[in-house]
């Protein structure tokens, strides 16, 4: 919709935007573009939103910052020529990141020491959703860790008891040979410790140290490897300026392994899965804003996870596959949230991609503050 500016706002806004410190804790992204629709500022926001930095955006054609837009340069050009505005419309991004994200667009003209230029405000439109899978992602992993160790006190204790008894009875057995069935209840009362304790996952991250996340990730291709053999692809997209991260290791590595062997059991140890790394500025992550995230995806052409299960995936216990024991996505869940990232992902048939985010941040929670 196309209406006039307000003249108030026209003068106000130049002493605002001066103040980038400010404009760049909005959760709104603020570009300004000049009258050849050239990228004069940018905040954090929207370089986060459209998967590039300033130093890459600044100097270049409005053009350049996405693949494909269904905002026409017409539009703009019209704006700026007979200051209207354009208000919270809804525009398609397709960026050169391979992401595509709908954006909620007004804009606006201004006066700059340059000329007269176009301010662009863009909100996203599923950055609700977002926002709302995360808190549902976060209050999930706590009922279900808090259900877990309710119930590992009363499954554990009279296993011990039962453990115990089954030993005192071994010394009291007139033949030796009877001692196979006592045996066999020590040895299941173990096991079910054991399925306990898994269900339970570790109770702290562990020693972190700076890690090349290549190399787990390298790990975890050579045991696929040793599995499936040639049967299964792997195509390796890995940023090689990625920073060393400091996490668990051993942790990073069973969540990796944990999501690539779901998807390499899917497809029947027959497929393609691509693994990629990228650095991604500016995110939030449950409510806490990061200044970098390694992300790691894992995306498989596999028959994709069942409609049904998406809302409840990272539940113990919940498998898309008869012979699954739906222990591994809950156990990956609980590492990475320990490490104060995410598991984001998104399924359809020939396609499902897992999403693991990690922030700089050190062991003593400090955020790290890389120059990459």
């Amino acid at each position: 919709m196309l209406c006039p500016v307000a003249p108030n706002w026209c003068v106000a806004y130049p002493a605002f935007v001066n103040d980038s410190a400010l404009l760049n804790q909005l959760l709104t992204g603020i570009l300004i573009l000049d009258d050849r629709l050239t990228i004069r500022y940018v905040n954090s926001s929207a370089e986060s939103l459209l998967d590039h930095s300033a130093k890459r955006l600044l100097g270049e054609p409005f053009t350049a910052a996405f693949y494909q837009c269904s905002l026409a340069s017409e539009t703009l050009v019209e704006c700026l020529n007979s200051a209207q505005t354009v208000l919270n419309a809804e525009v398609q991004f397709a960026l050169h990141s391979g992401h595509d994200i709908r954006v909620e667009t007004s804009i606006q003209t201004v006066e700059k020491e340059f000329g007269r230029a176009l301010l662009l405000e863009l909100k996203q439109v599923d950055q609700l959703r977002r926002i709302n899978k995360e808190d549902q992602q976060r209050n999930q992993l706590f009922a279900t860790q808090h259900l877990l160790r309710g119930m590992a006190h009363e499954i554990k204790n009279p296993l011990g008891g039962l453990r115990g008894a089954a030993q005192l009875l071994a010394r009291q057995l007139p033949d030796e040979s009877l001692t196979e069935y006592t045996d066999l209840i020590i040895s299941q009362s173990d096991r079910l410790r054991y399925l306990v304790d898994r269900l339970l996952g570790p109770a702290k991250r562990g020693e972190s140290q700076a890690t090349n996340i290549h190399e787990v990730l390298e790990r975890v291709a050579r045991t696929l490897t040793y599995e499936y053999g040639d049967s299964l692809k792997l195509i390796r997209d890995y940023d090689p300026s990625l920073p060393d991260i400091e996490v668990v290791a051993e942790g990073c590595e069973q969540v990796f392994l944990n999501i690539a062997q779901n998807a390499a059991q899917a497809m029947s140890g027959k497929g393609t899965i691509v693994v990629k790394t990228r650095v991604e500025h500016q995110l939030t992550l449950f409510g806490q804003r990061y200044r970098q995230c390694a992300v790691v995806t894992l995306t498989d052409n596999g028959p994709g996870i069942p409609t049904e299960l998406h809302d409840t995936l990272f539940y113990p216990l919940i498998s898309g596959r008869a012979e699954g024991t739906g222990l591994g996505l809950s156990l990956a869940q609980n590492l990475v949230h320990q490490h104060k990232g995410k598991i984001d992902f998104d399924s359809r048939p020939g396609k499902t991609q897992f999403s693991v985010y990690l922030p700089y941040v050190s062991e003593n929670g400090n955020e790290v503050t890389d120059d990459h």
